[in-house]
């Protein structure tokens, strides 16, 4: 049963209880009603049967006069007729509903009708002047026998009223008692039956939610839950989901602990592998210097040994034209001397030059992985305002616009970074379009911009520095920071380095670098550097 079914519930049964009660209350109210109205309607009749004998005692009195004085005018008064005709109907109506009082008002209606003739036979015998004495005989009496007639039946009739008046007003004092003790029991039995079905609602649903809420703990600290919950409530469904979390859960966390075994397995293997990679870096680093090292004292050699030959060349040529030799052997001799022995000696010291260049640019890489930074806050602005100065020679002979924002600290080592902007301003300069004023602007992008905040995470700033140049094809842009990578080689000489340095740099400072180019209309490098204190591997 639903939660909404038991709460109609608790209102519907006290609520047909209340109206059972009131139902009681009601048939009380209406008894004390009639009571009420019968006890009113008793005082009624006995005030309308004391009003009736006096104007029939007084017109008894002045019927009596009139015999005596013979004088009718005392005896017709028609308007009291009239008068004790309406009142004894209107007694007559107010008894109505007892047959034996209404027998009683028809009986004095009779006595009076019968009076009223008799007095109508009085007057008539004294206008006529006739002997009235067998009327006298009546009229002396202290009281006619209509009259005798019409008071005993007014005297039984108010006896009777007086005894029915007596018994409604005790019963209208016991049905309002009786109303009383049913409001009381109304009231008392409405907070009882609501207490009761509240306390049995409370009691059944408390103790569902405490089973509900002891679930909900022992989920949460991992202990086996109680058995689910009977019926189809919303408290049982509750129960239910906990339930099936719980199984959820516990798969959860097998699957959690094959995960973590997995995970610390590959862990493990990553660890491997870095600890390799890190040795084969180291290895490569070491062989770089060492080949590096070793390869310059042959090429010295090589370039020592070409200026001999040079020299030697040169020898063979005196010795050649001193010697007055045939034309056609001092014309053949001539051309090995200066043609091709010359040429190839001139490959040789191109090449070497060009072997002691690779070297230098690997020595510089291998210098780059291996040397200790001097970690502090760094002045970009003053890093990059020297970058600047030294490269004010080639920006004035490119005619070069450079603007510098405002660049707020970094941390890092102070050449490192003095060293990422030489290169990228140096090439910024190097490949500005020589058909157009070259434009180049070095700043800072507001912080959230690209790199947004992340709790744990170190805050960082990102530079750019952004040119007018001849811009990098999209097809080269994958290359543009390996090193020996050449783009417009023919516009600048270089040894392909600087961007590598760049990178490798940036990426030792726990930062990133990327490009944004498009071919023809320049290109802007982003350089994101730690702002405060950063762990580096």
């Amino acid at each position: 049963m639903k939660l909404f079914t038991k709460g109609l519930l608790l209102i519907a049964v006290p609520s047909a209880v209340e109206l059972a009660l009131l139902g009681v209350v009601f048939d009380a109210q209406e008894q004390t009603t009639q009571a009420a109205q019968w006890s009113t309607n008793s005082k009624q009749i006995l005030y309308q049967a004391a009003s009736v004998i006096d104007p029939l005692l007084r017109q008894a009195a002045r019927v009596r006069t009139g015999i005596v004085v013979g004088d009718a005018s005392f005896i017709d008064r028609h308007a009291v007729w009239v008068d004790l005709s309406d009142r004894l109907t209107h007694l007559e109506q107010l008894v109505a509903d007892t047959p034996q009082q209404t027998a009683r008002v028809q009986r004095m209606r009779a006595a009076i009708e019968a009076y009223r003739k008799q007095a109508t036979e009085i007057s008539q015998a004294l206008h006529d002047g006739r002997n009235i004495g067998p009327f006298t005989a009546d009229e002396g009496r202290d009281m006619p026998a209509q009259i005798a007639i019409f008071n005993d039946e007014l005297n039984a009739l108010i006896a009777e009223e007086s005894r029915l008046d007596a018994q409604r007003s005790e019963s209208l004092n016991e049905t309002r008692t009786r109303q009383q003790y049913a409001l009381i029991a109304a009231v008392v039995g409405s907070m009882l039956i609501w207490a009761a079905t509240a306390a049995a609602f409370a009691r059944n649903i408390g103790r569902r939610l405490d089973v509900l809420t002891g679930n909900a703990e022992r989920l949460g600290d991992g202990e086996p839950l109680m058995p689910p919950l009977s019926g189809n409530d919303e408290i049982a469904s509750l129960d239910a989901v906990l339930h099936r979390t719980g199984a959820r859960l516990r798969v959860a966390e097998r699957d959690q602990a094959v995960l973590k075994s997995r995970l610390e397995a590959r862990a493990a293997e990553l660890a491997g592998v870095n600890e390799e990679l890190r040795q084969e870096t180291q290895d490569n680093e070491m062989f770089i210097y060492s080949v590096s090292h070793d390869l310059r004292s042959p090429l010295v050699n090589l370039q020592g040994f070409s200026k001999e030959l040079q020299v030697s060349c040169d020898e063979l040529n005196s010795v050649v034209d001193a010697a007055r030799l045939p034309e056609n052997e001092h014309r053949r001799l001539t051309r090995v001397l200066d043609g091709d022995i010359r040429e190839s000696l001139q490959f040789l010291r191109t090449a070497v030059t060009r072997a002691a260049a690779i070297i230098d640019a690997l020595l510089r890489i291998s210098r780059a992985g291996r040397l200790e930074y001097q970690w502090q806050r760094v002045s970009v602005g003053r890093a990059v305002a020297k970058v600047v100065d030294t490269l004010q020679a080639a920006i004035g002979e490119r005619a070069a616009l450079v603007t510098v924002r405002d660049l707020p600290p970094a941390w890092g080592d102070p050449s490192a970074i003095e060293q990422i902007f030489s290169n990228l301003i140096g090439n910024a300069v190097n490949y500005l379009d020589p058909s157009r004023p070259g434009r180049i602007e070095v700043g800072a992008l507001e912080p959230g911009v690209v790199d947004v905040p992340q709790p744990g995470v170190p805050r960082t700033r990102t530079y750019y520095v952004r040119d007018n140049g001849l811009g990098i094809p999209a097809a080269y842009m994958s290359k543009t920071f390996r090193a020996f990578q050449r783009l417009h080689g023919d516009v600048a000489k270089g040894d392909g380095i600087g961007l590598a340095l760049v990178r490798r740099i940036v990426e030792r400072h726990g930062g990133r670098v990327w490009v944004e180019s498009a071919e023809g209309a320049g290109s802007t490098f982003f350089i994101v550097l730690p702002e405060q204190p950063v762990r580096i591997a």
